[in-house]
């Protein structure tokens, strides 16, 4: 595994394609973009896996990825405030973002990955053990990565994961008439002949409105990329071969509370995948000793919704582990 690239950014993600003169954008979320950071690829068995880096190298170590289709900016505005007392990488998942399809991206594989991007940053170098912060599809990656290598991982923070008792997630699978990583691993990502005639087609997922439109369209823009004079969608469709299957998910609450070491949960007070009875389920499968804190007026994407609060609640949770 070798670092590929080592760029220094620090005039951050404002392009006028999407922000325009940036007049609206609050000045927490332009400081953050303005903090150094280091973006860079590392090869991993032959293709390149994209990250950011914050913080001083000394300091305790955070790894942190994303949801299914989207991209380690979903941490880019959150990863700054940490990074005073951490070293943060956020990482795209393989296929996903500005990382490379490789290999195998079954559940197995997806957990290894962790290992993978720490190893090649030497993130475990003088015996740190990094925390795990992850949302969503990227919380199911990060259980099967600590449950591989229990020894390897200092925590999890699982943020909005789905989690549902099986009876009920069946009954939301027939509602929205797919399951997880649903998808045709064959068709080729659509293309648009412009930036405005994509970004309408950027649709959450569990669809919903978000608290601060700007951050939607923050991802919404860093999720696409030009391709001759058209735009199409970053990920590669062969992320629908082998991603989660539907039985994976009934047993999503069962290997959490099973999954080796310190684990907390953080959600949307408003998400309809991890609810107030998601928790009463998790404890009731004997997860009694994982924390679990609710962000309020957050769904699902609690990151663009209720950002600050959010950072608030990770924070919240370092802070008692680095105890």
């Amino acid at each position: 595994m070798n670092v590929l690239t080592n760029i220094e950014d620090l005039s951050g993600d404002i392009d006028p394609v999407w922000a325009g003169d940036g007049s609206h954008l609050p000045k927490w979320f332009v400081s953050a973009l303005k903090v150094p950071r280091e973006e860079g690829y590392v090869e991993i068995n032959g293709a390149r896996a994209h990250y950011f880096r914050w913080g001083d190298r000394r300091k305790p170590k955070l790894l942190m990825t994303h949801g299914f289709l989207a991209h380690a900016r979903c941490f880019a505005f959150i990863a700054p405030f940490l990074a005073e007392d951490h070293d943060v990488v956020a990482f795209d998942l393989a296929g996903m973002g500005d990382s490379e399809m490789r290999g195998e991206v079954d559940p197995t594989a997806r957990g290894r990955e962790f290992s993978e991007i720490a190893e090649a940053l030497d993130m475990f170098v003088d015996g740190h053990k990094p925390t795990l912060i992850a949302h969503s599809f990227g919380s199911g990656a990060a259980l099967t990565a600590v449950t591989q290598s229990p020894d390897a991982f200092s925590g999890a923070v699982i943020c909005d994961l789905m989690i549902m008792r099986p009876e009920l997630m069946e009954q939301y699978w027939n509602r929205r008439r797919a399951s997880p990583g649903s998808g045709n691993p064959d068709k080729p990502n659509k293309r648009y002949p412009s930036y405005e005639a994509a970004r309408k087609r950027y649709i959450l997922s569990p669809p919903q409105p978000v608290g601060e439109p700007f951050l939607a369209d923050y991802m919404a823009y860093h999720s696409l990329r030009r391709d001759g004079e058209d735009w199409t969608w970053k990920f590669s469709p062969e992320v629908f071969r082998q991603s989660n299957k539907p039985d994976e998910w009934l047993k999503m609450g069962e290997r959490l509370v099973r999954a080796p070491g310190r684990k907390a949960i953080v959600h949307g007070a408003k998400s309809q995948l991890f609810t107030q009875d998601s928790g009463e389920y998790i404890r009731e499968l004997g997860g009694d000793d994982i924390p679990i804190i609710a962000v309020p007026e957050a769904r699902h994407h609690l990151m663009l919704d209720q950002p600050l609060a959010f950072l608030t609640a990770l924070r919240s949770i370092l802070s008692v582990w680095g105890k």
